[in-house]
C-alpha cells in the first residue's frame, strides 16, 4: 500500500510544481501603457490642459508635492501634510475637467519631493503610530478635496531607519486602499544607498500593496548610453522583483539617458522584450517650453501594437 501513496504524493507534488510555474509566469509584469508625469512643482504655470494626452494610453498626472511640513516649509509635522504644488493652476476644478474631458486620464499626488523652502524635505516621524494616524487623515481630506486618484512616494532624504519608513508608508498605503480613497500607489526610489535602503525594506514587507515602481532612472549619469540603460533596468528590476518599474526621463537636462541620446531605442528594446511596463516623465514644468515633443513620442511608443 505505500507505493500507491508514493507515487500520489509525487504526482501531486508534480501538479502542484506546474500550477505554481504557470502562475508566476501568468503575474509576471510585461508591456503596459501606462505614461505617467509629474506636474505643479515648479510653478511656472503649466496646466493639465497645455500636456497632450493620447487617448489609447493610461495617464496619470502626479501633482508634485504635498509634503508633511507646515505652511511656510519650515518644520516638519509628523504626517500632518500640506499642499505645495500650482493650485492656482492645478487645482480641484481643473482635476475635475481633465478628467470629465479624458475619460483615460488619473490624477495622483506625490508625497515628499527633494526639498521644501530651499531645504531638504525629510521623512521625519514623531512615531510610527502618530504618523499614520495624522498622515492618514490629512492625506484622506486633500485626496477628496481634489478629487484625486492615488498617491506616490518620492522622500528622497530620511531622520528614521528604514523600518520605521516602511512600518509608516506601508500602513498608511493599506488603510487608503482598504478605505477606498486611493486607487493606486506608487514609489520614486533612486540609485542611491540610503534611499534604496528605505524603499527596499517598504517593497519587502508592503511590495504587493506598491502598483508602480516609478525609478528615477535620471539620476543616473548623463552620459548612461543605452546598454548602461538596460543594464540599470534589469539590476533594479530585480531589486523590486515582480514590480511594475517603468523607463523614466527628464526634461531639466539633469542626468540619465535622454530623448536625444537613445532613450526611445532602449525603450523600443525593452517592449521588443516585453519589458515595458511604462514611462514616466520628469516634468510637464520643464517639457512646456519645447511643447512636450517627448510625451507625445512616449505616448506613441506605448499606444503602438509592436
Amino acid at each position: 500500500m505505500a507505493l500507491p501513496k508514493l507515487k500520489l504524493v509525487i504526482t501531486l507534488f508534480f501538479l502542484q510544481a506546474l500550477f505554481t510555474s504557470h502562475t508566476s509566469i501568468q503575474a509576471a509584469p510585461s508591456n503596459s501603457d501606462i505614461f505617467r508625469e509629474y506636474i505643479g512643482a515648479e510653478f511656472n504655470n503649466v496646466k493639465f490642459s497645455d500636456v497632450p494626452i493620447n487617448p489609447n494610453v493610461e495617464f496619470h498626472f502626479l501633482l508634485s508635492f504635498a509634503i508633511d511640513y507646515d505652511t511656510s516649509g519650515s518644520s516638519p509635522t509628523n504626517g500632518n501634510f500640506n499642499v505645495f504644488w500650482d493650485t492656482t493652476n492645478l487645482g480641484a476644478s481643473q482635476v475635475s475637467a481633465i478628467k470629465n474631458d479624458h475619460a483615460n486620464a488619473k490624477v495622483g499626488l506625490s508625497l515628499g519631493g527633494d526639498s521644501v523652502n530651499s531645504g531638504s524635505a525629510y521623512f521625519n516621524p514623531s512615531s510610527i503610530d502618530s504618523w499614520v494616524s495624522n498622515a492618514v487623515s490629512s492625506l484622506t481630506s486633500i485626496i477628496h478635496q481634489y478629487n484625486l486618484d492615488g498617491i506616490d512616494i518620492d522622500y528622497e532624504h530620511f531622520k528614521s531607519d528604514p523600518n520605521t519608513f516602511s512600518e509608516c508608508i506601508g500602513r498608511l498605503i493599506k488603510t487608503l486602499k482598504d478605505n477606498g480613497v486611493i486607487q493606486f500607489a506608487s514609489i520614486a526610489p533612486f540609485d542611491d544607498d540610503v534611499v534604496q535602503s528605505h524603499y527596499l525594506a517598504l517593497w519587502r514587507s508592503y511590495g504587493h500593496l506598491i502598483d508602480y515602481v516609478n525609478f528615477q532612472f535620471y539620476a543616473y549619469d548623463q552620459s548612461t548610453t543605452v546598454s548602461q540603460f538596460i543594464d540599470y533596468f534589469e539590476a533594479q528590476s530585480s531589486n523590486y522583483p515582480g514590480g511594475k518599474v517603468l523607463a523614466s526621463f527628464s526634461t531639466d537636462g539633469s542626468g540619465g539617458l535622454s530623448p536625444e541620446n537613445g532613450f526611445f531605442t532602449a525603450c523600443n528594446r525593452l517592449k521588443s522584450e516585453k519589458n515595458l511596463h511604462g514611462i514616466f516623465v520628469w516634468s510637464a514644468d520643464d517639457s512646456k517650453k519645447n511643447g512636450f515633443r517627448y510625451e507625445k513620442q512616449s505616448q506613441a511608443l506605448l499606444a503602438s501594437p509592436h
